[in-house]
């Protein structure tokens, strides 16, 4: 079973946390069989081994790891490697971690973005 595992820095402030909350219940009302969960790098939780755990739990053999950054700056590229080697230490084989680029390094989202800034101006 594939899994999604959405993973954002984190705020003391959490009403930062609402908009991945947002795209969280979105996606899991758009596809109500897949488990989903949503990390946080630092001050917030759960972090990203206890949503690792509940996409094992939950019976995940594949989980896309989907970093919520506009681009791929010293987090992506230094923190979240190692994280990942974590849980493929502790889960081995029987999940397959797969981590996608920043989500604000996609084109849907880069368009989204630039449609947003136009209707400002209008």
């Amino acid at each position: 079973m594939e899994g999604l595992l959405l993973f954002a820095h984190g705020a003391r402030d959490p009403a930062w946390a609402r908009p991945f909350e947002t795209i969280a219940e979105r996606l899991r009302a758009a596809r109500p069989g897949t488990p989903l969960a949503m990390a946080y790098l630092e001050f917030m939780s759960p972090g990203i081994e206890e949503a690792a755990e509940q996409l094992a739990t939950a019976g995940c053999s594949r989980v896309h790891v989907l970093p919520l950054f506009l681009g791929t700056g010293g987090h992506v590229r230094r923190d979240i490697p190692p994280l990942l080697d974590r849980l493929r230490e502790r889960h081995g084989d029987a999940i397959q971690w797969l981590l996608h680029a920043p989500l604000g390094e996609q084109e849907a989202v880069l368009n989204a973005i630039s449609l947003a800034c136009l209707a400002i101006l209008e």
